[in-house]
């Protein structure tokens, strides 16, 4: 506090005040305030009772100029802190793409990392453009790394395959049926495209339907991907075209495409179930109802119900069935 009060010391009236809320504001929030509308009422008022100025000289204080940039260049150098410089802008795009960029796909996310660590190292925050641009590179910078490990792990095969979904389905009206060339498949139907339709519902006894599913099972498996899905990839590749995923590089290219095969393969498997268990549950009620029917058909076809379910009961001496007391005949009562 003691070297805060030496530091405004020498200064008096608007100056003084703005001194003050510029090092306050600093202190706080690690970067300086572009404006008198950053400060609050509360903020400024504490400052006034601190330099023993009066508000309204704050009014008159110039936020641009050769006073301004002197203050800041004082604060900067009390706290410790310095300017962004062109080596500090790169130090900080690789310690975002390794640390938050592969993690976090938000720019506004990435941003608020950026700040933090820019109050950690000492580093006054860039002006917000230049932040954009920082967060940007970061962005690209982990996509570029994290699109070419993927697409490393690939054969050579599964890569070829993958790259050719895209090429068949520009061609896929005169298309060619042939074995594995073009992105088709053996009955010459371009698989992407038929990705592209989406799994649709599942009905019961639809075996067509079902044969379909059954059938892209393995063609989305014959690409060879050891990849899993990232979300912002999918919805990178959904909102792409055939076209646009043409103008991708390389890496990037393959990895969309083997993130939605791999989704679509996962959405496949989950029809194929969901039709197999309403399958079962259909051939269950089936059955029910068959044995039921069954059951109550027989008891209609029977003929002298009545005489038989009055043996079962037994005659007068509760005896059922045979001959009854004194000789009686089946169905008789003796006298």
């Amino acid at each position: 506090m003691k070297v805060e009060q030496v530091l405004v010391s020498g200064k008096r009236g608007a100056t003084r005040l703005g001194f003050a809320v510029l090092l306050k504001f600093y202190t706080q929030y690690g970067r300086f305030p572009r404006g008198r509308f950053e400060l609050s009422g509360e903020a400024v008022e504490f400052a006034v009772r601190q330099v023993q100025v009066p508000a309204s000289e704050l009014d008159v204080y110039e936020w641009s100029g050769r006073t301004i940039e002197y203050h800041r260049a004082q604060i900067r150098g009390h706290l410790g802190f310095r300017e962004c410089s062109v080596a500090d802008a790169e130090k900080l795009t690789v310690w975002l793409a390794e640390h938050v960029a592969c993690k976090e796909r938000w720019p506004e996310q990435v941003r608020v990392e950026l700040l933090a660590r820019c109050r950690a190292e000492c580093i006054e925050p860039p002006t917000p453009g230049r932040c954009d641009q920082i967060v940007g590179a970061a962005l690209r910078v982990a996509e570029e790394t994290l699109t070419a490990k993927i697409s490393a792990r690939l054969t050579v095969e599964g890569t070829e395959r993958i790259v050719a979904l895209v090429a068949g389905l520009a061609q896929k009206d005169d298309a060619v049926t042939g074995e594995g060339g073009g992105g088709e498949d053996g009955d010459g139907l371009p698989v992407l495209g038929e990705d592209q339709g989406g799994s649709g519902q599942c009905e019961p006894g639809d075996d067509a339907h079902g044969d379909r599913q059954a059938a892209r099972g393995p063609r989305s498996r014959a690409t060879g991907r050891p990849v899993r899905r990232r979300r912002a990839e999918g919805s990178s590749r959904m909102a792409s075209s055939p076209s646009h995923l043409r103008t991708h590089p390389l890496p990037l290219r393959v990895t969309l495409l083997a993130a939605l095969l791999y989704e679509r393969e996962r959405e496949i498997t989950d029809t194929l179930v969901e039709l197999l268990i309403s399958t079962v549950h259909r051939i269950g009620a089936r059955a029910e109802k068959r044995v039921t029917e069954q059951l109550v058909n027989a008891f209609k076809k029977v003929s002298g119900k009545e005489n038989i379910l009055f043996q079962a009961g037994g005659g007068v001496d509760g005896r059922a069935g045979g001959h009854g007391p004194r000789g009686c005949l089946p169905g008789r009562v003796g006298r």
